[in-house]
């Protein structure tokens, strides 16, 4: 082989896309058939392809990044900007959210009784499960920064903990979540306020857990000796997308918890 003169990464062709295309389609098409005929074959059968595809495709970049020694100072700078790409779409996502929450509260229309929350609609309390949610996300705030800052001071043993800590955090955020959901008075299908309330909240409880997995996936990883003190970026925007998400909980907190009520 000749030798490589240049320090970017040239990617191997790889399956992976195709498959995790294919999932996406099986998942897609499985959620109408279980919504519409309540057959949910296809769903699992595209939620089990998706987890083989995301397995084997972080094995590969694990593997590129640790092993292989692909990622390279030039590398991990484009794998920044991706991922301060990727947030940035996130953000817009979630803003379509509240402009529509927004829209329907700022001015409700008289098929909603002429004001806000909608007849009918008994809001849940912003200071009973919803404060106990935000106490528990902005001390998980705390713990990735620990985790952060003991990884870059080599110390490993506080690192594994404060990870560990931040997880069981948002695995605890999400368990809350689920019995608010449970205890609730309205659906999804009670006017724009549930519709807006359960799309939104729902969107960001997703969110939460796509960051624990995340978070536990940089936990086995540390617990193997893959980061360093200067080479974590895999960590690091796993830490990105945590106070991403702990941002937007406050909005949804203060917007559709507080005020909204």
């Amino acid at each position: 082989m000749e030798k490589q003169m240049h320090p970017y990464h040239m990617v191997n062709p790889s399956p992976w896309p195709l498959t995790g295309g294919m999932a996406a389609f099986a998942m897609t098409s499985g959620l109408i058939m279980w919504l519409h005929y309540n057959s949910y074959m296809l769903l699992i059968i595209g939620l089990l392809n998706m987890m083989m595809t995301v397995l084997q495709w972080w094995r590969d970049i694990v593997r590129e990044s640790t092993f292989q020694g692909h990622h390279t100072k030039p590398v991990q700078k484009g794998l920044r900007y991706g991922m301060i790409l990727f947030i940035t779409s996130e953000v817009f996502f979630f803003a379509g959210f509240f402009w529509a929450f927004y829209h329907s509260s700022l001015a409700p229309t008289p098929e909603l009784g002429g004001y806000w929350p909608p007849t009918g609609i008994t809001p849940l309390n912003p200071f009973e499960v919803p404060l106990l949610n935000t106490a528990v996300l902005l001390a998980s705030g705390i713990t990735i920064t620990w985790a952060h800052h003991s990884m870059m001071e080599s110390n490993r043993n506080q690192t594994i903990q404060a990870l560990f800590m931040t997880i069981l955090l948002g695995l605890y955020f999400t368990v809350l979540q689920a019995m608010e959901y449970y205890e609730t008075t309205f659906t999804i299908a009670d006017s724009i306020y549930g519709s807006t309330f359960f799309v939104a909240t729902g969107f960001h409880g997703l969110h939460v857990i796509i960051g624990s997995t995340f978070l536990i996936v940089c936990l086995m990883r540390q617990m193997k000796h893959h980061f360093t003190s200067a080479h974590h970026f895999g960590f690091e925007a796993a830490a990105w997308y945590w106070h991403f998400v702990d941002v937007v909980w406050l909005f949804l907190f203060i917007s559709i918890y507080w005020w909204g009520s």
